[in-house]
């Protein structure tokens, strides 16, 4: 696998994996108690915790491509296995 297909492919699954931890954690200002801003949305978080979201979603898909890459080293699952294919 090319070098580019490496960091493409690892791009895609760092940005599933942010979607995915984005909503965790998340408190609104009604929900802690605070006094929401002039002008702030309803559900706008207090304090998204961006750096730890970004370390997370690091480590994550580090796992994910992980696992990913060892697949198509080893196939274990390859097209041919999938139901309906051909």
């Amino acid at each position: 696998m090319q070098p580019v297909s490496v960091a493409a492919i690892y791009l895609l699954f760092w940005v599933l994996t942010l979607f995915a931890v984005l909503p965790f954690g998340v408190r609104t200002s009604e929900e802690a108690g605070e006094d929401k801003v002039e002008g702030q949305a309803n559900s706008a978080p207090v304090n998204p915790r961006l750096g730890r979201k970004l370390i997370w979603t690091t480590v994550i898909s580090a796992a994910l491509f992980g696992l990913f890459w060892l697949n198509y080293v080893y196939e274990w699952v390859r097209v041919e296995d999938v139901p309906g294919w051909r």
